[in-house]
């Protein structure tokens, strides 16, 4: 199960002492996620995913995110700093669900 899709690079604010940076999963995909992989959810309800932005490939996981009924995929501060990406900016993602 792959998806594509442009969305703004955001930081979480429930911790201050901590910087932590994600980008939303589209409401329709996220909805399309729960529907077919929810059932393999792991800890917090997240489920493993590859991600691609720009040429950098990496493994994590997504989270669903109760306030914005979508999952967040945290982007590490390798590939930001690799692909020149800031908060508040347009993210291109190629993610790929692997709990399936």
């Amino acid at each position: 199960m792959t998806f594509d899709f442009e969305a703004p690079l955001w930081e979480w604010d429930a911790r201050r002492t901590e910087r932590w940076t994600f980008v939303s999963v589209p409401e329709e995909a996220s909805d399309e996620i729960l529907e077919r992989a929810g059932v393999f959810a792991r800890g917090f309800g997240s489920l493993r995913v590859e991600v691609t932005v720009g040429g950098t490939t990496w493994r994590t996981s997504i989270f669903p995110d109760g306030k914005q009924r979508a999952y967040s995929l945290p982007v590490k501060r390798a590939v930001r700093d690799a692909e020149g990406l800031t908060t508040g900016g347009p993210v291109r993602v190629r993610l790929r669900v692997l709990d399936v």
